[in-house]
C-alpha cells in the first residue's frame, strides 16, 4: 500500500474507534445512572420491569451490579475514545491492559463455570447465603426483589428455608418468610415446622434450571462479547504501532 492509503486506512480505523468506544462510554453511563436510580428507588424498578427476566440478577444486589459495570465501561470508553483521539500510546496501552484483564477474567469464570460446575454452584451458595441471611429485611431493594422472586417462582430462599435460619430477617420476626411456607398472605405466620413439612424448594434450582434452558442464548452472546473484546485489543494494538510510524 502507499503512504496516502495507509493513512487513510489509519485514519478510518481511528475514527471507528472513537466511535465505538464513545458509544461504550454512553453504555457506561446509561448503566451507571440506571443502578443509581434503583438504588434510590428500587421499588419503582420492579413495578416497572416486574419480575426480572433473569433469574440471577434477582439473586444479588442489581444495583451495585450496574453501577459496577457501568464504571468499568466508562472508564474503558474515555481510554479507547480519549486515547485514540489524542493518539497517545499510553491510553492506548491502557485501554489494551484493561480489556486484556477483563477477557481473561472472563475466560477463567467460564471455565470454572463449564468445567468445574458444582465448585461453581457451591461458591454461588456461601457468597449468596450469607448476603441473603444479613440483607434481606434490611436492604428494602433486596428484600423487594427476592420476595418477588419467591412469590413468582414459587421457592423459598436459594437452597430452602434454612437459608434463613439465624438470619437478621428471622431474627426480628422469629419467623420466616411466609413464601416458605406456600402461603400467598405474608399476613400468616411461617415457622420452622411448616417450613420443613412444605419443604418449598430453593430459588437456585430454578436459576439452573433458566440457565441451562439459555444456555445457547448466553453462549451466543458471550461469544459475541468476546470476538468485539479481541477486536477492539486488536484495533488499539495496530494504532499504537502504527504511531511509531508517524
Amino acid at each position: 500500500l502507499s503512504a496516502g492509503a495507509k493513512m487513510g486506512f489509519f485514519t478510518f480505523i481511528k475514527v471507528m474507534m472513537i466511535l465505538f468506544n464513545l458509544a461504550i462510554f454512553l453504555s457506561g453511563g446509561a448503566l451507571l445512572g440506571v443502578g443509581i436510580w434503583v438504588k434510590v428507588d428500587g421499588q419503582s424498578f420492579v413495578d416497572i420491569f416486574g419480575v426480572l427476566s433473569s433469574s440471577v440478577l434477582q439473586v444479588v444486589n442489581v444495583s451495585y451490579v450496574l453501577i459496577v459495570l457501568g464504571a468499568i465501561l466508562l472508564i474503558i470508553g474515555f481510554l479507547g475514545c480519549y486515547g485514540a483521539q489524542r493518539e497517545s500510546k499510553c491510553l492506548l496501552m491502557m485501554f489494551f491492559s484493561v480489556v486484556l484483564i477483563i477477557f481473561i477474567a472472563e475466560v477463567a469464570v467460564a471455565v470454572v463455570a463449564l468445567v468445574y460446575t458444582s465448585l461453581a454452584e457451591s461458591l454461588l451458595s456461601a457468597v449468596v447465603t450469607p448476603v441473603l441471611k444479613e440483607q434481606y429485611g434490611e436492604d428494602k431493594t433486596f428484600t423487594t426483589i427476592w420476595n418477588t422472586t419467591m412469590t413468582e417462582v414459587h421457592c423459598c430462599g436459594l437452597n430452602n428455608y434454612t437459608d434463613f435460619t439465624d438470619s437478621v430477617w428471622y431474627e426480628k420476626t422469629g419467623r420466616y418468610p411466609h413464601q416458605c411456607c406456600g402461603f400467598v398472605n405474608s399476613t400468616s405466620v411461617c415457622n420452622a415446622t411448616l417450613a420443613a413439612e412444605k419443604n418449598v424448594t430453593g430459588c437456585f434450582d430454578q436459576i439452573l434450571k433458566e440457565i441451562r434452558t439459555n444456555a445457547g442464548v448466553a453462549g451466543g452472546v458471550a461469544a459475541g462479547i468476546g470476538a468485539l473484546e479481541i477486536a477492539a485489543m486488536a484495533v488499539s494494538m495496530y494504532l499504537y504501532c502504527r504511531l511509531d510510524e508517524k
